[in-house]
């Protein structure tokens, strides 16, 4: 294929990946958890930190990440914070583009690079959450930039880039908790593959040169790569973490651990329903990619032979550090797979953060099967090939991006039984027009009680302290102590909160004072019915505002009575 032709197709797939993003930041639908985020980062520029001063659900790293969008946040809200993901998931996408190209030998590395951003950008449910404001394109931006400084590690600098690579991932750890899997995972490969690196010894240059393998000069492995690697993970886990261990140690437990340990499922039965929509609905997310990938497997089990195996790697033998490359990825997708179906809600937007490897380990694995022999691409010249196999995935992503439910979501309500309603209002531009509803009463500074912390975000205004976390920050059975500690509220707490704000609005959405946590229940009405008297005392109710925020519930706005 010539140049003029793959300027046209990498034209389409960027346009229509920057098109994905641009409809999700202004019509995605809101999510609880882009206040959270957004809020964290806001009181770490001010002065205060997760665990010490606030709770905060995951590893560290996002709110001091996003300190550089509070300048964006300010000007444009959860907009700015959007952006910003936005622009996070773009240069994760590249490196993926990057990774796969060198992953692979020479007259692979186009049509693996174009299928990789394909793969893992054209695709609207992973433009959503790359998008919206949450771990996940920080988390799967560092799990790839960690994979792609390793496969510099080769050569004198070879400890530089294992080491750097090992501080990657630990970051990613700190980023998204489940993410740490991985890094055992790195480590157990590049250990074993130092080992077995004897077998290929009278395959590599006797000068120690090396073969060009992946567009790059690969030398054999440095037999300290594993250590290196290592002690950079290592590096990066003391800075992110000691602090907060030395400080406040029973808080950072109960955000790393109790808070996601102590959910629950209910009956086995109810387990084995949730694990089961878990793999349904990935499957739906990711449909072309999971389609691609078993139409790979059976035709590597239906060409047995030495070439079809090589066909998984898409690498030759004297390439030892980039075949474990390869394995790992393979490796950590399970597992970390396997991490995220053990909880007791598997909500498959989790896989958002892995899925870059798995477009990495697909398009390395089509790229083998594509082009079998140098100059033939599946039998067909190269040119011919490559057109062929590469329309075919940018077609198949296209089509199943703008054939997803999401994209009725921007545009239309929930369904009224034959009838699809129309949004009045997309979700973002209602949260900013209510948010002008509520600053019209306040002024900057004042605190806003509520539980839909996005609306903070958006109105400047702060919270109650306790109400960091939203709707999860209620844990009526909690002692005073413990609740105090872990920057959580207890019924008791929660009660005098109610009935002694000073906010001069509050605002609840369906969301508001119906959870408990941290088994995350449904509140008995009963106890619902007392915390709703306490603010009802209090304030009296302005508005309703329908089909508001996550999951289209009403929210109440209230002002205090004088």
């Amino acid at each position: 294929m010539d140049r003029k032709a793959w300027t046209c197709l990498w034209g389409a797939a960027v346009a229509v990946y920057v098109l994905l993003g641009v409809m999700n930041l202004f019509f995605g639908e809101l999510n609880q958890d882009e206040g959270w985020y957004l809020y964290a980062a806001r009181m770490v520029t001010e002065g205060r930190y997760p665990y010490i001063d606030f709770a905060y659900p995951q590893g560290p790293v996002l709110p001091f990440v996003y300190v550089l969008a509070q300048p964006l946040v300010d000007m444009f809200g959860v907009a700015g914070g959007r952006l910003f993901s936005a622009l996070l998931g773009f240069v994760g996408v590249g490196m993926v583009s990057l990774l796969a190209a060198r992953l692979v030998s020479p007259e692979r590395s186009r049509i693996a690079a174009f299928m990789a951003f394909c793969l893992a950008g054209i695709n609207v449910y992973q433009s959503y959450y790359l998008t919206s404001v949450k771990t996940y394109s920080l988390c799967g931006l560092l799990i790839i930039a960690g994979l792609l400084v390793l496969t510099f590690a080769n050569g004198n600098k070879a400890w530089l880039a294992a080491c750097l690579s090992g501080f990657l991932f630990a970051t990613a750890a700190g980023t998204r908790i489940s993410a740490i899997v991985v890094i055992p995972v790195v480590f157990l490969v590049l250990f074993i593959a130092v080992v077995q690196v004897r077998k290929w010894q009278d395959t590599i240059d006797s000068s120690g040169a090396g073969a060009i393998i992946g567009n790059a000069v690969v030398s054999k492995i440095n037999p300290f790569i594993w250590l290196w690697f290592a002690a950079g993970a290592m590096l990066a886990a003391l800075v992110i973490f000691l602090p907060f261990v030395i400080k406040s140690p029973a808080a950072l437990w109960f955000s790393l651990v109790e808070y996601h340990a102590g959910r629950s499922a209910g009956s086995m039965v109810s387990l084995f329903a949730y694990k089961a929509g878990f793999v349904s609905r990935l499957v739906q997310a990711y449909f072309v990619p999971a389609a691609l990938f078993l139409a790979g497997i059976v035709y590597l089990v239906l060409n047995r032979g030495k070439q079809s195996a090589k066909s998984l790697f898409s690498v030759v033998g004297e390439a030892p550090l980039l075949r474990a490359i390869i394995i790992g990825m393979w490796l950590s997708i399970v597992v970390v797979s396997l991490v995220h179906m053990s909880a007791p809600f598997p909500y498959e937007d989790y896989q958002v953060m892995i899925f870059p490897l798995f477009a990495v380990a697909l398009a390395v694995m089509l790229a083998g099967i594509a082009v079998s022999e140098p100059g033939q691409v599946s039998g067909f010249p190269v040119a011919k090939g490559e057109a062929w196999f590469s329309l075919v995935v940018i077609l198949l992503c296209v089509a199943s991006s703008f054939s997803s439910p999401i994209n009725q979501a921007w545009f239309a309500g929930q369904r009224d039984r034959i009838w699809w309603p129309l949004r009045d209002e997309a979700p973002l531009r209602k949260l900013q027009r209510v948010a002008g509803v509520v600053k019209s009463m306040t002024k900057p500074g004042d605190v806003l009680l509520t539980q839909d912390v996005y609306l903070a975000v958006e109105t400047g205004l702060r919270l109650p302290k306790g109400l960091e976390m939203g709707q999860f920050s209620y844990f009526p059975f909690w002692s005073r102590g413990k609740a105090a500690a872990c920057h959580v509220l207890n019924r008791e707490m929660m009660l005098e909160l109610l009935s002694a704000s000073e906010a001069p609005v509050a605002a609840f959405s369906g969301y508001g004072l119906t959870i408990g946590s941290p088994a995350v229940v449904r509140l008995p009405k009963a106890e619902t019915d007392i915390l709703w008297d306490a603010v009802n005392a209090r304030y009296m109710a302005l508005e309703d505002v329908p089909n508001f925020g996550q999951a289209d519930t009403t929210l109440r706005i209230l002002i205090r009575k004088k």
